[in-house]
C-alpha cells in the first residue's frame, strides 16, 4: 500500500470518528474522607493513583476539591474519568484493584488510619447531544469550576435539553462562562430520566457571580425561560438546581 493510500485511509478513519461523535462514557466520582485525611488522599492520587488509572486504560480528566465548607471543602474530592465504554471501565477497575502497586500504595497511605469515611460515589455519564467537545488540558491555572446538577419533573428532561441546546449555551458564552461539558447519567437509579449534570469554568468566584447576574437579567434568557416553562418549571421546585464551586487540584489535567 502506498503512503498516499495510507493517508487516505487515515483520513477516512478520522472522518468516521467525527461522524460517529463522542463514544466514550464518563465517570464522576466523589470521595469523602475521615476528618483530617483529605491531604493523605490527595497525596495518594498525586503520587500513585492517577498514574495507575492511566496504566489500566482510564483517562484522567479533572480532579477538584469543593471551595465551600457546606460542600465538603475539608474532606471531599470530586473527579472525572473517561472510559472507552462501560465494559472497558469494568475491566480497568478490575485491573486497577488487583494491581500490586495499588495495593502497596493503599496500604502505605493508610498506615495511620483509614482514609475514606464511606464508599465512593460513582455516576456513569454520557455527553448530552448539545455538549461541546470537552476542552483539552490547556487553560489558566487559576480558574474556578462550577458543577451544576439539574433535576426535572417527570417527562421534562427533553424540554430542558432543548432550552440548553437552543438558548442557554449561547447565552452562557455571551456572558463570559466557559463550557466544559454537559452530561446525563446512564443508569436509571442515578437519574437517567430526570438529571442534567454540567461543568462550567469561570475566571473567579466574582466573575461567576457577575456572569450569572447578567445572564439572568438578559431579555433573551427571560423570554426563553418563559416560553419553555409555559406548562410548568423544567426543574424540581425547590431544590432542583445544585451548584458546587470547585478548585482544581495540583495534579488535575484540566485546570
Amino acid at each position: 500500500m502506498t503512503l498516499r493510500w495510507c493517508f487516505f485511509g487515515l483520513a477516512l478513519f478520522l472522518m468516521g470518528l467525527v461522524e460517529a461523535g463522542e463514544t466514550r462514557v464518563f465517570e464522576l466520582r466523589t470521595y469523602v474522607t475521615n476528618e483530617g485525611k483529605l491531604p493523605d488522599l490527595l497525596a495518594r492520587f498525586r503520587d500513585h493513583t492517577c498514574a495507575l488509572f492511566a496504566k489500566h486504560g482510564m483517562e484522567n480528566i479533572g480532579y477538584w476539591v469543593p471551595m465551600d465548607e457546606s460542600d465538603g471543602s475539608a474532606n471531599t474530592l470530586i473527579y472525572l474519568l473517561a472510559h472507552a465504554n462501560r465494559e472497558a471501565a469494568q475491566q480497568s477497575w478490575k485491573g486497577f484493584i488487583a494491581d500490586a502497586d495499588w495495593q502497596k500504595a493503599r496500604a502505605a497511605s493508610e498506615a495511620k488510619g483509614k482514609i475514606l469515611a464511606k464508599a465512593p460515589e460513582s455516576v456513569f455519564l454520557r455527553l448530552a447531544d448539545f455538549s461541546p467537545p470537552l476542552p483539552g488540558t490547556a487553560g489558566p491555572g487559576d480558574r474556578v469550576f462550577e458543577l451544576r446538577i439539574y433535576r426535572t419533573p417527570p417527562g421534562k428532561l427533553a424540554a430542558l435539553h432543548a432550552r440548553f441546546r437552543d438558548h442557554t449555551l449561547q447565552l452562557f458564552s455571551k456572558h463570559g462562562m466557559t463550557h466544559v461539558g454537559y452530561w446525563n447519567p446512564i443508569d436509571a437509579e442515578k437519574g437517567a430520566e430526570d438529571t442534567l449534570i454540567y461543568l462550567l469554568a469561570h475566571a473567579s468566584r466574582e466573575a461567576a457571580a457577575q456572569s450569572f447576574a447578567a445572564f439572568r437579567s438578559d431579555p433573551d434568557w427571560i423570554a426563553a425561560k418563559a416560553a419553555s416553562e409555559k406548562d410548568g418549571s423544567l426543574t424540581v421546585q425547590p431544590g432542583g438546581v445544585k451548584s458546587i464551586f470547585l478548585k482544581p487540584t495540583s495534579f488535575s489535567a484540566l485546570k
